[in-house]
């Protein structure tokens, strides 16, 4: 397909917000104050900032560029992106990995920001309210989730909810890249840094709530998350959850950032652009991210409640308990899960993309019919995620795709641009249009440093936790046959997105 026939972006602010709120997601308010907190405060930051140096921005730039050398040859996806770095037929299969992640992460994604949508109402209604610890408002949680018994007696509502976000999600895209994707991001992304500003604004004001404990108020919240604990330096684990968070906050090896570059134009700024989007990102993640949930959960329960939980824990337990309890708290209960959905929002569009994108470029489907072929593909098997989420179904998918997949795929990418496309070809098709020049050190980077250390990280992973967790260790008997399906799952995606490449370059061989 010609270039002009292609999508593309009505304006730059337009194509900067989009491939922000692709990056800026529930990872940045939940997934990253969590990791901060179990890893040694502020000590985490200091292997943090060194990856976002070394993999994060080089990677960005590399994303970049790629996918806008894609577009300019009607590729949008990494099957035809990697068949331009590499004149090998087993480059498209490698790249067959850029559609199964989105498309898994997709199914599972929507659902998980269709709790947001929800709480926003429940908050609205004071549904669970009369709620005074974190026990109360799990099992609350687990009964909207179908988990547990109590509150809600089906998984009804938890399944309507799935429904109307999985709509809007499709319906957005429906409409367009520039109508839909791009006016979504030019409303929902400033939305969302207001609400953000509003809510840190009121978390850390909180002050201390309860004088018997003078030890729980806002500022030793941010004293637990920023004060370094060194010698959490020294464990492995800590570089690997920084490595991680990384790739997962900025979607690095997704297929989302190079999707959205393939409909630049020829010359349109990459490197600029790329280091605005992770600043956009960082802000979103470092300052909002860790001056919201965190400071008011410990200002109402203390740090050791605090500490021994997770993201859903910071998201759905804590905060809304803490918000009930204040001034207006129905209303900053609403603009919490709202800020959360809109974050959900904005991620959820552009990791569907790169599927709707593949049938459009190597398939020549018209962009509507696109939509609702992947819309299909997407709802189908989101019921196993939906009704046997008990059983650990969206875990055991979370870990094949978000923690082992993202940086297999940022690897691959990474050693086809620097060593088999040339990395000098490579700083050469980065640089046009540049209004910024990257330092020449950034070459020995992406050609040495980035790739040994994704494969470190890789091996050492292997042998602290990946064989015990292939191996099942610690899945109870009754969850392994879900744990089972969930990975062939993902390995029929692959089979399925393989035989889909097969025919489309069948297919454009013939023509």
């Amino acid at each position: 397909m010609a270039m002009e026939e292609r999508a593309s972006w009505a304006s730059k602010i337009g194509m900067i917000l989009a491939t922000a709120g692709a990056a800026v997601g529930l990872g940045n308010l939940l997934r990253f104050p969590v990791q901060a907190s179990q890893h040694g405060g502020g000590a985490f930051m200091i292997p943090y900032f060194f990856f976002l140096l070394i993999m994060g921005i080089p990677l960005m730039w590399l994303e970049w560029t790629i996918g806008r050398m894609g577009g300019k040859y009607g590729h949008g996806t990494t099957p035809g992106i990697f068949s331009l770095l590499w004149k090998h037929p087993l480059s498209r299969y490698l790249g067959v990995l850029g559609l199964v992640i989105p498309l898994i992460l997709a199914m599972y994604y929507l659902y998980v920001c269709s709790w947001t949508l929800a709480f926003a109402l429940f908050s609205l209604k004071g549904s669970y309210y009369g709620l005074n610890d974190l026990k109360s408002m799990a099992s609350f949680l687990h009964s909207y989730q179908g988990i547990g018994n109590g509150y809600f007696t089906s998984i009804l509502p938890a399944y309507l909810f799935f429904l109307v976000t999985l709509a809007t999600n499709f319906l957005i895209m429906y409409r367009g890249l520039a109508k839909g994707i791009e006016r979504l991001s030019k409303l929902a992304m400033p939305a969302l840094f207001l609400i953000a500003i509003l809510l840190m604004v009121r978390a850390l004001t909180l002050g201390t709530p309860d004088p018997t404990h003078p030890e729980r108020n806002a500022l030793n919240g941010l004293g637990f998350l920023w004060n370094p604990h060194f010698s959490e330096l020294r464990n492995a684990s800590t570089w690997l959850a920084a490595a991680g968070q990384i790739f997962f906050t900025l979607s690095l090896g997704l297929g989302t950032i190079q999707c959205y570059a393939s409909y630049l134009r020829e010359n349109d700024d990459v490197v600029l652009s790329g280091l605005t989007v992770t600043s956009l990102n960082e802000t979103a993640e470092v300052i909002f991210g860790g001056s919201i949930a965190i400071p008011a959960a410990v200002a109402f329960f203390g740090i050791n409640a605090i500490s021994k939980g997770g993201a859903f824990d910071l998201a759905f337990l804590s905060t809304p308990l803490v918000l009930a309890h204040i001034p207006l708290g129905r209303l900053w209960g609403f603009l919490w899960f709202l800020l959360l959905f809109f974050a959900g929002l904005t991620s959820s569009v552009s990791i569907i993309q790169p599927f709707v994108s593949f049938l459009i470029d190597e398939l020549k489907v018209p962009w509507k019919r696109a939509v609702i072929i992947t819309a299909f593909i997407v709802f189908i098997p989101a019921h196993l995620i939906v009704f046997w989420l008990k059983y650990g179904f969206l875990d055991e998918l979370d870990f094949w795709i978000g923690t082992v997949s993202l940086p297999l795929l940022g690897t691959i990418e990474v050693i086809l641009f620097a060593w088999v496309y040339g990395i000098d070809k490579g700083f050469e098709e980065m640089h046009k249009g540049a209004l910024l020049k990257v330092p020449s050190f950034f070459k020995s980077i992406l050609k040495y440093v980035t790739p040994a250390c994704l494969i470190g990280l890789f091996i050492i992973w292997m042998g602290q936790d990946g064989i015990n967790i292939f191996l099942m260790k610690g899945v109870p008997e009754a969850a392994r046959p879900y744990r089972w399906v969930a990975r062939g799952l993902i390995g029929s995606a692959f089979i399925f997105c393989s035989w889909l490449v097969n025919r489309a370059w069948r297919k454009a061989n013939e023509t």
